[in-house]
């Protein structure tokens, strides 16, 4: 199992980044001991010899010794990632916490070196002011080590967590917050180092270790230092595994105010910060999905109508209002039927329905509804059009023009204006727009009328009265017709230029 894990590249990262914690807190011990701390001179001979000795032999036993609990800590980790499926209660605990339990493992191994140098130098006769020195550089180089391990274990576990992340995360299990690991970090990082400058201090003032006389002026400079840099490192690592998916998060929220709606953040966080993740990636998720659902709404009542119903709360009845009604219908629509097989007819009337749309759209109408092979198209409804009249007469000679489809296809197209009652009819839990009144039904006879001509389209002499002079213009004078269902004859009129 175990073989076949460390195949995955974050494991490597993991343990290697381990592996150099521990070494170069061990060079921080060598360091202090060698060049930083005062050491009490009568042990400066003792000291030399014996304890590279000791710093030789320990260092190789605490990797490997590491490296085993390392891999115990995470083995419930190392488990799932060998079996696969979904983790198990334990096995997301581990992956959210290795980094602590890593801490851990690396505060038993630089406690019991405390205690292995402690030894081996009171054994060589070392008083109580060289064993105080040694345990303090040593307890200096573990805090920085264990500092070291948790950034470490944070950032290169990354991928493997976001694994674990992505299947939800029970309640119960959690990583440590973001509180707790800054000031975590802090007093590994900045508070131990600045300890043992204090204890130097300390220590000159009471005669502890440090004699009177001797200059510890170097040794806390030095120790300042270390605590500046080391500090420095460690918070900016630390402000960084959090302002990391902070930015990542923002940059993700441009992207869905531009309208990408399927853009998601890698989770790999187990405190708040993951919370946020994955309350950003389902808060994105629901906007799609209600923009999906607009669309829909859309392509099924109109846009005009879609926002109407979003921004407002929609009732039954509805407002009288002066609209251009435009109607077409498809010539011939059963003989279309006979000639041409059940998906041609589809296909061709779906093709004529989208120019329908598209015109309608580019003369700021609205498509109320499809009647077979018919489409009734309103302009001043729902939204307000300042010439709805002539609007409705341009998109006509547009789709008289456009529509035939290099002959296999012909229309009649019929034009009126006036007042109409626009708004919700039905049900009070299932109802539709619709615009009701007699220019609805005068357009769906001028229609009927229009197949009979070269024309292709007709429209009411009120129609042309109430357009803007310039498109009203574009039409002549027609004949007066009796459409069936009115009481007297219908002044037309018919595009000046035939499509």
């Amino acid at each position: 199992m175990v073989v076949s894990v460390f195949a995955r590249r974050p494991v490597q990262l993991y343990a290697l980044g381990m592996v150099l914690a521990n070494v170069i807190g061990a060079f921080i011990v060598f360091g202090l001991i060698r060049f930083v701390l005062p050491l009490p001179i009568d042990y400066r001979d003792v000291l030399s010899a014996r304890n590279y000795i000791t710093f030789a032999a320990y260092l190789p036993v605490a990797v490997v010794i590491g490296f085993a609990l390392g891999v115990r800590a995470a083995e419930p980790l190392f488990g799932w990632l060998d079996r696969g499926g979904e983790p198990h209660l334990r096995e997301y605990r581990t992956a959210l916490r290795l980094p602590i339990r890593q801490v851990a493992v690396n505060g038993t191994l630089w406690v019991a070196g405390v205690l292995v140098f402690v030894v081996v130098n009171g054994a060589a006769g070392g008083g109580r002011d060289l064993l105080v020195v040694i345990a303090i550089a040593v307890g200096l180089g573990g805090a920085a080590t264990c500092a070291m391990g948790y950034v470490v274990a944070e950032r290169t576990l990354r991928p493997i967590v976001a694994e674990v992340m992505v299947r939800g995360v029970p309640g119960r299990a959690t990583a440590p917050g973001v509180t707790t690991r800054l000031l975590a970090m802090w007093g590994l990082s900045t508070v131990i180092p600045l300890l043992g400058s204090g204890l130097i201090a300390l220590g000159s003032i009471l005669h502890i270790v440090i004699r009177p006389g001797d200059d510890i002026a170097g040794a806390v400079l030095a120790l300042s230092l270390i605590s500046l840099a080391v500090g420095a490192g460690g918070m900016t690592l630390t402000a960084k595994s959090i302002a990391d998916p902070v930015d990542q998060i923002t940059t993700a929220m441009t992207r869905v105010e531009d309208g990408t709606y399927d853009v998601r953040v890698p989770v790999y966080d187990g405190s708040e910060v993951g919370r946020l993740q994955v309350g950003f990636n389902r808060m994105a998720a629901t906007i799609g999905e209600r923009e999906h659902v607009r669309e829909l709404f859309g392509m099924h009542v109109g846009d005009a109508v879609a926002a109407r119903a979003l921004a407002d709360e929609p009732t039954l009845g509805g407002e009288i209002r002066s609209v251009g009604v435009l109607f077409i219908d498809v010539v011939g629509s059963t003989a279309l039927a006979q000639r041409l097989s059940p998906e041609e007819v589809v296909d061709l009337l779906n093709g004529f329905f989208d120019r329908v749309v598209q015109v309608a759209a580019d003369h700021d109408g609205f498509v109320n509804k499809f009647q077979g092979d018919a489409a009734l198209v309103i302009f001043g409804a729902p939204l307000p059009h300042p010439d709805a009249a002539g609007a409705a007469m341009r998109a006509a000679r547009d789709l008289a023009r456009l529509v035939p489809f290099g002959g296999r296809l012909d229309v009649g197209i019929g034009v009126t204006y006036g007042p109409c009652l626009a708004g919700n009819v039905g049900a009070a839990k299932r109802f539709e727009y619709t615009v009701i009144g007699d220019p609805v039904n005068e357009a769906a006879r001028l229609s009927d009328a229009a197949k009979t001509t070269d024309a292709r389209a007709l429209a009411s002499s009120d129609a042309v009265d109430a357009a803007d002079p310039t498109e009203a213009s574009e039409w002549d004078d027609d004949a007066e017709l009796e459409l069936r269902g009115r009481a007297g004859p219908t002044r037309t009129a018919r595009p000046r230029t035939a499509p």
